[in-house]
């Protein structure tokens, strides 16, 4: 594994891992943007894909019963880029019982499986801020939770939930 050196910034390239206490494999927290759509996430995730290459993963509304407007089953509730540099690009389409502004749609995504951290997160960005969905069980099986801070920036937190 590639370190850095004293007195200089990591290496943004280099993955980092650290082992949980139990043997297996503890994600470390990220922070990605993670943009908003009006029914065409699909295509941007795609057009992104075409820009910056990589891998890219898409589930809808309908694959985790997360909606039940029959009009937003084949949208997309979360996309996932990742490119081979390592940079992350979060999107999904905003359900139609929200609020889209172009120009307004994006958030900043916090994820990873340490709940004591994450959950230190939420509770410090959402004080004295909304909370737009409460952090709790999703129906993928993680905890998540939105929120705009008291400065009005919208953050996403997802606490990973047990491996199956």
């Amino acid at each position: 594994m590639k370190c850095s050196k004293p007195g200089r910034p990591p290496d943004p390239r280099v993955v980092r891992v650290s082992t949980g206490t139990r043997g297996h494999l503890k994600m470390t927290t990220t922070l990605n943007p993670y943009l908003g759509f009006r029914d065409n996430a699909r295509e941007a995730m795609n057009f992104y894909q075409s820009v910056f290459g990589g891998e890219l993963a898409m589930s809808t509304f309908g694959e985790f019963h997360a909606s039940e407007d029959a009009s937003e089953q084949d949208k997309i509730m979360h996309g996932m880029l990742t490119t081979g540099s390592g940079m992350v690009l979060m999107g999904a389409d905003t359900p139609n019982g929200m609020s889209f502004t172009p120009g307004d749609n994006f958030s900043v995504s916090l994820s990873g499986d340490d709940d004591a951290e994450l959950r230190g997160y939420w509770e410090k960005l959402s004080d004295g801020g909304t909370v737009t969905v409460p952090l709790e069980q999703a129906p993928w099986g993680d905890t998540f939770g939105m929120c705009t801070d008291k400065f009005g920036v919208a953050w996403l937190v997802n606490i990973a939930g047990p491996k199956q």
